[in-house]
Parts: C-alpha cells; sequence; structure tokens
C-alpha cells in the first residue's frame, strides 16, 4: 500500500499510555512522500470527532462530521498499524496543518 502525506488513514493505535489518543480512528499523514516511500515507519496526527477549540488543533469535515486534526498528539507509527486509506485532506486544511506545525515545533 502507498502512503501519501496529507492523505487520511485509518490507524490502530492501540495499546496506549495515559492521555495519548487510543484506539483504532482516522489519521492524517504528516511524515513526506520520500520517508513514506522508503521507512516502514509513517509519522501521523490522529482525528478526534470531540476537542475543544485548542490552538494545536484544526477543524474540519469528514464525510460530512466535524473532526479535529490534533498536531499536539503527532506520533511515528509502524505501518503495520494502517487499516486502510480512506482519503486526503483538501488544500486549505494542508495550509493550515502546514501553519500550525511551523508555529507549534519550529518558531
Amino acid at each position: 500500500m502507498e502512503i501519501k502525506q496529507y492523505q487520511i488513514i485509518i490507524v490502530n493505535l492501540d495499546p496506549t499510555v495515559g492521555s495519548e489518543i487510543k484506539k483504532t480512528r482516522p489519521c492524517l499523514v504528516i511524515s513526506p512522500n520520500e520517508m513514506n516511500k522508503f521507512l516502514r515507519t509513517i509519522t501521523i496526527a490522529p482525528i478526534t470527532s470531540k476537542s475543544k477549540d485548542y490552538p494545536t488543533r484544526i477543524k474540519f469535515h469528514l464525510e460530512g462530521n466535524e473532526n479535529w486534526i490534533a498536531i499536539d498528539q503527532i506520533r511515528t507509527v509502524d505501518s503495520m498499524r494502517i487499516v486502510q486509506v480512506v482519503g486526503e485532506l483538501g488544500t486549505k486544511e494542508i495550509r493550515k496543518v502546514k501553519a500550525i506545525i511551523k508555529e507549534t515545533f519550529v518558531d
């Protein structure tokens, strides 16, 4: 399965520890295509349907429902955890993701 940056994939995040987002859920692929092609790990940001309006969360609609990309929960997982690809993020949301990642981790 070829995984591309900004695709939305279903990932089994269990087991987790403490306050990590858990269970099998949609996640956004953050890692670049070059890494996704050659490594067995994928960097993802979990997607949740329940969130407060935190500065590290990006609201968007998935299958007609309001969801949140949790930039504060970015993690790297083995590609064996991927269940399926379900779609990809739109251009507007990609710009927001890039801006929040930059603001959170670079500046």
